[in-house]
């Protein structure tokens, strides 16, 4: 094995993708795949599913499948974690991937829309770094969790409220599970894509808004889904066993614009 092979290494691990079916959790777990990993995609709809397992198993001829899980359930969730368990003997990275957004102006936010929201994007988030972290302490195991962030948390970007607000709670929880669970050998980090073209981002993808992002962008492009995997892979890998706590961003200098 050369010396990166054995620092990014996965081999033996199980990795959990909640939002695995989506279009960037779905390059992530491709990522993690070809590091050697075992890879649980979890959604609700098996049809999105069958075409990332397909690219999974004729690219990295790896283990992978689908697990349908309601993720804003902590029963389902714990079920989820109970069927993992049974079928690989154990799990070792979370990623907590699943994301909705809206476009609605403040002012006409519904209840309906702020749950549906919220639910999604921030209760699911909490409920799984519950029901898996408490398995990855109790068992003891080294384990890296990778909730996924967004620009959205870091700066004021409009039409996305919503949305907004609960990816800053996602950043505000990895950050204290990281504090809390270090000495545990569970690391918690937030991975942070800048902008790319997603199934729940390319509603507000209007004209205006891509020139707004482009001239914000020095890289003057949208990120690639695979350009999130180098990150991915150090989260996850003993390359990164020290990083804990941490934002990491990926966003083609978007971050760093000022004026």
């Amino acid at each position: 094995m050369s010396y990166l092979d054995s620092l990014f290494s996965l081999e033996g691990k199980t990795a959990v993708v909640i939002g695995g079916t989506g279009e960037l959790c779905g390059a992530m777990a491709e990522g993690l795949a070809g590091a050697g990993a075992s890879i649980v995609l979890v959604g609700r709809n098996p049809d999105k599913a069958t075409a990332r397992l397909n690219k999974i198993h004729h690219a990295h001829h790896g283990r992978a499948w689908f697990e349908s899980c309601d993720v804003q359930s902590k029963a389902a969730l714990t079920d989820l974690l109970d069927r993992v368990v049974t079928k690989t003997g154990g799990a070792d990275i979370l990623i907590n991937g699943a994301g909705v957004n809206s476009p609605t102006p403040f002012l006409e936010i519904t209840e309906e829309e702020y749950d549906r929201i919220v639910q999604t994007n921030m209760k699911a988030v909490f409920l799984a770094c519950q029901v898996f972290g408490r398995y990855f302490i109790e068992t003891g195991r080294a384990a890296s969790v990778i909730n996924i962030g967004s620009m959205a948390a870091m700066k004021p970007l409009s039409r996305v409220f919503t949305y907004s607000a609960t990816k800053a709670a996602v950043h505000n929880l990895s950050g204290n599970l990281a504090r809390e669970w270090a000495v545990k050998n569970v690391r918690v980090n937030t991975l942070v894509p800048g902008f790319f073209p997603a199934e729940q981002n390319r509603k507000v993808l209007t004209p205006e808004r891509v020139g707004q992002i482009m001239g914000h962008t020095p890289m003057k492009r949208f990120g690639e889904a695979a350009e999130l995997v180098g990150a991915t892979l150090l989260l996850a890998s003993d390359a990164g066993k020290f990083i804990t706590g941490v934002e990491l961003v990926v966003d083609g200098g978007f971050n760093c614009m000022a004026i």
